[in-house]
């Protein structure tokens, strides 16, 4: 497997980012150690000792979407974890788009987050494929988890229920020329991000070489039944059907990709019931860019109700 790793200096005097830095390696190839590792970055802020709030990014975006919850959540006493999946942020980022795959990501993340870092009495957060990535660990590892944060994300098994607006991101993706991530990750926020913000989410990738994941990620989306991680997320989904641990809806309101997409969740969870679920105004698809400090007052909030 070919890799390519972002230099150190893409990452230099990025707005409100001050965090350090934090690595593991993990198989590049799970199941085969033949095959080499990769180097994963984190963001790992806030008293050690504390139980962790786990922070997912998705498409096309890095740990840099957390920058202004990570000071709330430490503030309230929280650990705060935010990795950078494999391809994006500071992780290492295979060259090929063959080279990831739904089952993959899933893999990568469990060695890095159980394995090397083997958190326990998590709360997880997850947007966008940080929710359809980390439920799938939700649901490999219930046990690990305290209770569960949701907003503009789903776990689809290939029912044909995507939104219009989603088959269109994923055609683009595919085809499009240009594939501009910062701008990319502009269209989806309600706010207008600055230039050094934009510049931000591009600085991760140097030049096209490095966008394979990002380019693939939404076609990894399970749109078909025969889809190969349908039944995966079919088989993680009746895991959380009996999951009974706080569970809480925090969805935007001006999100065309996953308007709708807590209805699942309520109904179908059972921790969910009885819960305060919110809706965030005035947030997009990237509701941690336009309403982040709101977002992680809510996250820090649901901890206290629930402890």
């Amino acid at each position: 497997m070919q890799t390519l790793r972002t230099p150190d200096e893409r990452f230099a005097d990025l707005p409100d980012f001050p965090f350090e830095p934090n690595y593991a390696e993990i198989a590049a190839i799970p199941g085969d150690p033949e095959a080499g590792t990769l180097r994963v970055h984190y963001l790992d802020e806030g008293p050690r000792d504390a139980a962790p709030v786990l922070l997912m990014h998705g498409e096309p975006s890095w740990s840099f979407l957390y920058r202004h919850m990570i000071p709330t959540l430490v503030a309230a006493g929280h650990r705060v974890v935010a990795p950078d999946l494999v391809g994006f942020g500071r992780s290492d980022k295979p060259a090929e788009t063959t080279d990831y795959t739904y089952a993959r990501h899933v893999a990568w993340m469990s060695e890095l987050l159980f394995g090397h870092l083997d958190l326990p009495d998590i709360t997880f957060f997850g947007q966008d494929w940080g929710g359809l990535v980390g439920l799938r660990l939700v649901a490999s590892a219930p046990g690990r988890y305290a209770r569960v944060v949701v907003g503009n994300t789903g776990l689809p098994v290939g029912d044909g229920n995507l939104s219009e607006a989603f088959l269109n991101w994923q055609k683009f993706s595919r085809e499009s020329p240009v594939f501009p991530i910062g701008g990319i990750v502009n269209g989806g926020c309600a706010t207008d991000l600055s230039p050094e913000v934009i510049a931000g989410y591009d600085a991760p990738f140097p030049d096209d070489s490095y966008k394979a994941g990002a380019r693939i990620f939404p076609s990894l989306v399970p749109s078909q039944p025969d889809d190969p991680a349908s039944a995966d997320n079919a088989a993680a989904w009746e895991v959380l059907e009996q999951f009974r641990k706080p569970w809480l809806c925090a969805f935007s309101d001006l999100d065309a990709v996953t308007k709708g997409g807590e209805g699942p969740f309520i109904r179908r969870v059972p921790g969910a019931e009885g819960q305060p679920h919110t809706t965030i105004v005035g947030g997009g698809h990237f509701l941690q860019e336009d309403k982040g400090p709101e977002l992680a007052e809510v996250i820090a909030r649901f901890i206290d109700q629930t402890a």
